[in-house]
């Protein structure tokens, strides 16, 4: 057992399966970096206080540095004898600097450790996912003022509403994205206070300096408290609600494209690179980057009810349980970059099929709300306004025409305040560029919101 950091207490070895169900090296490899960087700071600040000598010091640096390198060239290769990346970067700097390497896990435990490893981690992915989505928001922003003046169909319940145009389309996800980076800066700011010095639970009897180490890592603070420093997960599930909500919304994108790339709507295509053909069906051309797209959001919302379930009945302070919410997070954190890459170079690509979408934002009365409005400018109570119009598209579906086609004499017999000027003004475009207030879907105001988007992502 002397190969265990906690061997002195065994006489039996651990149980071969158990060792393997019991590693996590597999899945905290990754955070080797953060491992070294905090122990750095660690052994800076115990030389600092006093606790390590200045020739400790230099050992441990020289032999982390060496650590890192041999892990990054792939001559150093983990083992799950030795259970987590921790341990198996302790046992390789112990074996090339000696008694050096084993002072240094004084006055810190795996559970601070762990802690802290995985927020340094964390909070780099953070930031990339970040610039993801701006980088998103700025391909949107561009694709929206270079069709601020295309018209196509809104909808409801996926039935034709009013007419928009596709800048202002998607401009909505220009909003949306904005709120899921300001829903990861605030889970990052919360993220970032520093475990270390907390030890197992209890902090430790060495005269540390906790402030000294979390600057060095650049946290803003210490944990106040050792008890919910070592059992806090809060920030992985901040961080998991943040990635789905922002996978839900490249779901709902995805779906949208893959309809209005069908040949029923026959709206947009998408580049010839982001897409994949039938090997029984010549003819096909299948949008499979936006299908994984939105399959990938059950998987990071699923990483967020495993986290959930995991912590909610675990009592203070560290659980071994607690092992379970790096794969989760890593998986989703994974997963959601890849979204947000693959719509980032897919979407400048985008092609709108101009003619169709015009075409169809004229049918399906899509303009009888602006009737109703004509009305009610002529003195007509809106309800009023609305079952004349109600009548008028019933009269037209069994005609079968559009409101702008009805006759005269249709119009005077619905009712004698629905004039012929008022239903041949209905043009998408006259209705379309109605709509200018802050919000509207009018050209003007499209190119309006674009400039302010330019402005706000460039800073």
């Amino acid at each position: 057992m002397s190969d265990k950091p906690w061997g002195g207490r065994f006489e039996g070895p651990t149980d071969a399966f158990v060792e393997a169900f019991n590693a996590s090296t597999h899945v905290d490899a990754r955070m080797y970096a953060e491992d070294i960087a905090g122990s750095r700071a660690h052994a800076t600040m115990l030389t600092a206080q006093g606790i390590l000598s200045d020739d400790d010091l230099k050992l441990i640096l020289s032999g982390l540095q060496q650590v890192q390198d041999e892990i990054e060239s792939g001559a150093l290769q983990f083992t799950i004898a030795l259970e987590d990346v921790h341990m198996n970067i302790e046992k390789r700097l112990t074996d090339i600097i000696g008694d050096a390497g084993k002072r240094l896990h004084t006055a810190r435990s795996r559970n601070d450790q762990v802690g802290t490893d995985t927020r340094l981690y964390l909070r780099k992915r953070t930031d990339d996912l970040m610039k993801r989505i701006k980088h998103l928001q700025v391909v949107l922003v561009k694709l929206a003022e270079e069709h601020a003046d295309t018209i196509m169909p809104g909808f409801t319940h996926l039935q034709t509403a009013q007419p928009v145009t596709l800048g202002h389309h998607l401009l909505a996800y220009v909003e949306m994205f904005a709120r899921d980076y300001a829903r990861f800066a605030d889970a990052r700011a919360r993220m970032n206070q520093c475990p270390l010095g907390s030890a197992a639970l209890a902090g430790t009897t060495f005269p540390i300096n906790r402030e000294q180490t979390a600057a060095l890592l650049g946290f803003d603070a210490p944990c106040a408290n050792s008890l919910d420093a070592v059992s806090d997960r809060d920030f992985i599930m901040e961080l998991l609600s943040a990635a789905s909500i922002c996978s839900i919304h490249l779901s709902r994108f995805s779906e949208e494209l893959i309809l209005w790339m069908s040949s029923q709507f026959g709206f947009i295509d998408l580049p010839d690179a982001f897409c994949t053909g039938s090997s029984i069906m010549p003819q096909k051309k299948n949008p499979d980057m936006p299908e994984l797209v939105r399959g990938k959001s059950g998987r990071i919302v699923g990483a967020l009810m495993s986290i959930l379930m995991t912590m909610k009945s675990l009592p203070l302070a560290y659980n071994k349980d607690m092992q379970e919410d790096k794969e989760a997070i890593f998986d989703a954190y994974d997963n959601l970059e890849g979204c947000l890459r693959v719509f980032g170079d897919m979407l400048p690509g985008l092609k709108a099929k101009k003619e169709v979408m015009h075409k169809s934002a004229g049918s399906g009365f899509s303009t009888a709300t602006d009737l109703a409005d004509a009305l009610v400018r002529a003195g007509v109570p809106f309800r009023d306004a609305h079952e004349i119009v109600g009548k008028s598209v019933a009269y037209c579906i069994k005609a079968d025409i559009e409101l702008h086609r009805m006759p005269e004499a249709a119009c005077t017999t619905i009712d004698k305040r629905l004039t012929l000027a008022m239903v041949q003004a209905l043009s998408v475009e006259t209705c379309v560029a109605a709509r200018n207030h802050t919000g509207g879907t009018a050209p003007a105001q499209v190119r309006l919101q674009c400039a302010r988007w330019s402005t706000l992502l460039a800073a």
